[in-house]
């Protein structure tokens, strides 16, 4: 998820208690439920590198120890005052775990089982970023507030009425929870209604349902056959097969493929991508040249790429130049010669 999500999930957790268990107890979760994000430093080596390590072993379930007890050392030692340790590693160890369940549930996933397994797992309930989320992560910031304004109106000024939001944060993290269950039940129809059905006379190997960040109901709809990938959008109120399907057909099985799957870029986008598509078109910067391309259909289509890969393979298929594109607007190449 996104960081302020993280943030705000952390600021309920330490309402609900978590946040008397030290001094500054509070300030070591808010840390510790956004630390492991700090792999983010490896884009500035380029998007390959990025893919390698985004959510790789800060986010696996091995290193949550150490994730914990590194955001208590932090305020421990730039506060310069002493924390009850033993409370302090537990409420951090209570938001790190926070941050990887909230990972988890989205369509970009996670490898919790760094270091036994690079497997990335997901549950694809939630939007990296889900807009029903915020509201409700707004409401609950928002409240407490307004009880305070509202409660200092009405009492006469000899009684004073503390408002510290503990009963929204409650109410916020259990509306969370019921989302999520509810957006997992309404993910399992989704896919069931894509798997049941034929494309082209062609039967599904496997589906995938991408949440859209606003409407529960609406999910993008990815399914896979021997010769092609459908695309759909899906809308559970309606008839799951009303919906304009959009055909991608794999390419024929070629050596360039092959010499651009070898490649450490490409090895490194194809451990991350699910829903790769295969492009090979010629090249016209170089004599019998191919431009070989591998996109991510969870993050866009060929029309409108998101994350993809490219190489270009010479005629004695050997790759002269790759790059990875992450998002519309933000690309890292890297070269090879």
């Amino acid at each position: 998820m996104d960081n302020l999500t993280h943030t705000a999930v952390a600021l309920f957790l330490s309402r609900i208690g978590p946040g008397r268990w030290s001094p500054r107890a509070t300030a070591v979760i808010l840390i510790a439920a956004n630390l492991p994000d700090i792999d983010v430093v490896t884009g500035l080596a380029g998007a390959a590198t990025y893919l390698r390590f985004h959510r790789h072993l800060t986010h696996s379930l091995a290193a949550m120890p150490l994730m914990a007890l590194a955001a208590v050392a932090i305020v421990r030692f730039a506060g310069r005052k002493p924390l009850v340790w033993r409370g302090a590693f537990f409420a951090a160890l209570l938001a790190v775990a926070s941050h990887l369940a909230l990972d988890w549930t989205n369509v970009y996933g996670a490898r919790l089982l760094l270091p036994f397994s690079s497997a990335w797992l997901r549950l694809d309930t939630t939007a990296v970023i889900d807009l029903w989320i915020w509201a409700a992560c707004l409401l609950g910031i928002a409240a407490p507030f307004l009880g305070r304004l509202v409660g200092s109106e009405i009492t006469s000024g000899s009684i004073r009425v503390r408002h510290h939001g503990r009963g929204w944060a409650w109410f916020v993290l259990a509306l969370v929870l019921l989302f999520d269950c509810t957006r997992g039940a309404l993910h399992s129809r989704a896919v069931s209604a894509l798997i049941s059905r034929l494309y082209q006379d062609a039967v599904p190997v496997r589906a995938v349902a991408v949440p859209d960040p606003v409407n529960p109901l609406r999910w993008r709809g990815l399914v896979e056959t021997a010769d092609a990938w459908a695309v759909e959008d899906l809308n559970l109120a309606t008839d799951p097969g009303a919906a304009p399907v959009t055909y991608f057909h794999k390419p024929e099985a070629e050596p360039a493929i092959d010499a651009a799957r070898r490649s450490p870029v490409f090895q490194q986008f194809l451990s991350f991508s699910q829903c790769p598509l295969w492009r090979v078109t010629p090249y016209p910067g170089r004599e019998n040249a191919r431009l070989v391309e591998v996109f991510d259909l969870r993050f866009g289509t060929p029309l409108a790429p998101g994350f993809l890969a490219r190489a270009v393979v010479d005629s004695r298929l050997e790759v002269v130049e790759s790059s990875v594109q992450m998002g519309l607007a933000s690309r890292f190449n890297q070269r090879t010669d």
